[in-house]
């Protein structure tokens, strides 16, 4: 599959090019850039790779899907320009300001007869990878509930405006986690942390507890604002417990310049020292790190476009992932319990 990268900033050469390069059926075709230096980069990145100034030109080579990485302001229009060209679009998350504007994008996939995904890649992370294997392994006995914490020190990370706020920028890979891992959620209540910027107010932390359908109870946390550096998995069970500290590996290895393309089988888990405890009546054990692959998302992508399997993170489901997203933001308005999708 011939896959244009259509953004070069942090997102696109840090979180999405290594892993475009690193999946299976696929080929980055070009790169499309608008500044000087980030054209330098790319070029410098990616010698054999065409550097486009627009859409237009790279959708112009015959592609067969871009992948869209600039900022929320314009990525909704760039989605449905793709779109309307007719080739496949992967859409970094969230892919819309508000559930009603991502079900007109999956509207217009759907009638144009293309593939939406969401890269939400971080159901590729090691350490939700490893909670999940716990749980399925039945240790836990009858889950009762899950806390996502995910601390930040970046508060001039903080953006105003619709696209802007934590909760729709983070909140989104922790909501999407939480959905992947639980199922679908009955009820949200949140509340949140507001700073004041000079282009407005925006929310720089938030808690959002999640009923699920099932019964389990899931509740995510963050906060880019408190001096604080810290990922934490925690699942309590009738039979026990299990706590898990992340290092974020993908993202410090790419940090550090390794790329999962050169590391091969070694890429995408935690550290022994980072390894969680499950504890139930038997006593405490480490529990070894499962893989973290964010190129997973594209090999598997690029073998549902060839009809061999399913579509990673279809528009449908990150329409639910909004929902959740803007029922966490009534309720932390409103100080009450929110219907999601109602």
């Amino acid at each position: 599959m011939r896959l244009g990268l259509v953004g070069y900033g942090n997102g696109g050469r840090h979180f999405h090019a290594p892993y475009i390069a690193a999946a299976n059926g696929v080929e980055l075709a070009g790169i499309v850039v608008r500044t000087p230096e980030r054209r330098a980069l790319a070029q410098a990145d990616y010698p054999g790779v065409p550097v486009y100034d627009s859409l237009t030109a790279l959708l112009a080579t015959g592609v067969d899907a871009v992948t869209i990485t600039t900022p929320p302001a314009t990525r909704r229009d760039l989605v449905l320009d793709a779109i309307s060209a007719g080739v496949h679009v992967v859409a970094d998350k969230p892919f819309a300001s508000d559930a009603a504007g991502a079900r007109d994008i999956v509207a217009a996939a759907r009638a144009k007869g293309v593939a939406l995904n969401c890269y939400q890649n971080r159901r590729w992370d090691a350490d939700i990878r490893t909670a999940a294997a716990v749980i399925a392994g039945g240790e836990l006995g009858e889950l009762w509930s899950v806390e996502s914490r995910f601390d930040l020190d970046e508060p001039g990370g903080l953006l105003a405006g619709p696209h802007g706020g934590l909760l729709r920028d983070l909140g989104a890979h922790q909501i999407d986690q939480l959905l992947w891992l639980l199922g679908p959620v009955r009820s949200v209540f949140a509340l949140a942390d507001w700073v004041d910027l000079p282009d407005g107010r925006v929310d720089a932390g938030y808690s959002v507890e999640l009923l699920h359908v099932s019964g389990v109870r899931s509740r995510a946390v963050a906060t880019k604002c408190n001096r604080n550096v810290e990922r934490e998995l925690r699942a309590y069970g009738e039979g026990g417990s299990y706590i898990g500290r992340s290092t974020d590996c993908q993202t410090a290895a790419i940090f550090a310049g390794k790329r999962p393309l050169t590391e091969g089988a070694a890429w995408g888990y935690e550290p022994e020292t980072a390894w969680g405890v499950l504890t139930t009546a038997a006593g405490p054990r480490r529990v070894p790190s499962e893989r973290g692959a964010y190129q997973d998302f594209y090999t598997q992508f690029a073998a549902a476009v060839r009809g061999e399997a399913a579509f990673p993170v279809p528009g449908e489901e990150a329409i639910r992932t909004i929902e959740i997203l803007d029922a966490a933001r009534t309720s932390a308005n409103e100080g009450r319990v929110v219907l999601p999708g109602v």
